[in-house]
């Protein structure tokens, strides 16, 4: 590392990149860690970038992926920065040694988003503090929607995901000039961010480039094939093109996006639909991740910190009005729920046994995260013990009926509550204690691999960080997650009778409401 009056410069494979120094913290933005992948290589797997002569600037943000905006609904609350250009594949690092021989524990970020938007440009995402308490922190950008994870008969599945792979690669030849060490990665990410890094934990071309790994809010999942041929053939009939990487890479870019919008505005963790996510590949992701874990085939060494908030739901469904919505649904949301879970109806009986109190919106939410969420991340834990490490926040937004929803503790994780970004979601006077306590559990993971409270093991330890002190409960989601293992599930619903799905119903139910809360403000 060299440094000159403008800022540090540093070497890469490809070149060297002069950054910025911020309050003590040396800054590298919009580093590529890849070709622009456009032209021939639209929807292929990730190409090295040009070499470039000379010292390149990387005081600013790079271009941020193609992606559809949030709808005003949930902009209110989520802020997703627009910044144009094609050269897309590129990653962010704050360090305060820029340099070999620091050695610094490093942390990469993978932002969340439904593997549609987001990007690592969100300023909640500012990784400035984990630097000052001596982490190095990587952010990335990959491609999102139909760029990275459409399915068709003519180019690779998991673009997208294979970005999140390279700038893995990158960081582990690379970080050592920045004052990381390559030994002492965790790869951490929130919603889609996490359900991806738990797809490359398991993957093969990872063993031995993670150290420690952090799920929030996400599972390591992947997609029905089917599912996601389905988005991408209801986007070919409203372009009138066909379902191949071909006819979409000769779209209109804009159009393409507007397109990927209208199809994909009904799908929700809650609702379900066609949606974009990552699929069985044979190759980066050969089997189901979730049982390559829990089998001990994949990453036995890792040491694991997973989590959850515990009003997930909320900010799936306070935006719009959908909360009230689903309340007004009732039995028809039950049903729904039932098939959207596959379970039978032992497990509403047993949520409404839990939650006598609630109405159909909170029993709905609770079983649709507990099935997707809760319930795999258990399990995961259950097949690691003493190396697993699992919390809950559940301090509640200051803004009205969100609760401890998705996404809220980021700011708290990075220590960004004071930006203005984390108030349209947190609101005003967030707890500085609590963040300082979040965010030094994170760093002491990544430095250490125990975040400060006991490891999983029968007792079911998880760390609570709400109002008050961090506290540690033993098996406070048991009672509901029992649920899932002793009631009976059904198979795909309706595949045998042919009639139309409960969950289908539900869809179409709040489709009928937003028309006629339309129809009335008219």
């Amino acid at each position: 590392m060299t440094a000159d009056r403008t800022g540090p410069v540093v070497s890469t494979p490809h070149g060297a990149v002069r950054g910025r120094y911020e309050r003590g913290i040396a800054v590298f933005r919009g580093i590529p860690y890849a070709a622009p992948p456009f032209g021939p290589l639209r929807f292929r797997p990730p190409e090295p970038p040009e070499p470039w002569d000379g010292v390149r600037d990387a005081g600013a943000f790079g271009p941020t992926a193609p992606k559809p905006p949030y709808s005003e609904a949930f902009a209110q609350y989520l802020s997703d920065p627009v910044i144009p250009g094609d050269d897309c594949l590129n990653l962010n690092v704050w360090t305060p040694e820029p340099g070999p021989g620091a050695r610094l524990p490093v942390l990469v970020w993978l932002h969340g988003g439904a593997l549609t938007r987001g990007s690592s440009a969100v300023p909640v995402y500012d990784g400035s503090s984990f630097a000052r308490d001596g982490v190095v922190c990587v952010s990335v950008n990959y491609r999102l929607g139909v760029e990275g994870y459409g399915l068709f008969p003519d180019a690779p599945p998991n673009p997208g995901l294979r970005d999140q792979l390279a700038a893995l690669r990158w960081v582990c030849d690379t970080i050592e000039d920045f004052g990381g060490d390559p030994g002492r990665i965790t790869l951490c990410g929130q919603s889609a961010g996490a359900i991806s890094a738990g797809v490359l934990l398991a993957a093969p071309q990872t063993q031995g480039l993670i150290r420690r790994a952090v799920l929030q809010s996400g599972p390591p999942e992947v997609s029905q094939r089917e599912k996601v041929r389905r988005m991408v053939r209801r986007m070919a009939a409203r372009l009138k093109v066909p379902a191949t990487a071909e006819a979409f890479a000769a779209v209109d870019r804009d159009l393409l996006l507007r397109t990927q919008g209208e199809v994909g505005r009904l799908s929700s963790p809650v609702l379900g639909g066609p949606a974009f996510g990552i699929v069985v590949d044979g190759d980066l992701v050969p089997r189901d991740p979730l049982k390559a874990l829990t089998e001990g085939a994949a990453a036995r060494d890792v040491e694991l910190l997973m989590g959850w908030t515990s009003d997930e739901y909320r900010l799936w469904l306070v935006p719009g009005g959908l909360l009230e919505r689903v309340d007004r649904l009732g039995a028809v949301a039950l049903a729904g729920a039932m098939a959207r879970c596959h379970a039978g109806h032992e497990v509403p009986r047993g949520y409404r046994a839990l939650h006598p109190d609630a109405g159909a919106a909170e029993i709905v939410g609770q079983m649709v995260t507990d099935h997707l969420l809760r319930v795999p991340l258990h399990r995961l834990a259950d097949a690691r013990p003493g190396t697993s490490y699992l919390y809950e926040f559940a301090w509640p937004s200051r803004l009205p009926d969100l609760g401890a929803c998705h996404a809220l503790e980021l700011g708290f994780v990075f220590a960004t509550g004071d930006a203005p970004e984390s108030k349209k979601l947190a609101g005003e006077s967030a707890p500085q204690e609590l963040c300082d306590a979040m965010h030094s559990a994170w760093v002491r993971f990544a430095t250490t691999g125990d975040p400060g409270w006991p490891a999983w093991d029968g007792s079911h330890p998880v760390r609570i960080f709400g109002e008050g002190e961090p506290h540690t409960a033993h098996g406070p989601r048991d009672g509901a997650i029992d649920l899932w293992s002793t009631a009976r599930t059904l198979s795909e619903p309706g595949a045998a009778s042919g009639v139309r799905a409960p969950g289908a119903e539900l869809a179409a139910a709040v489709r009928r409401l937003r028309r006629s809360t339309v129809a009335r403000r008219r």
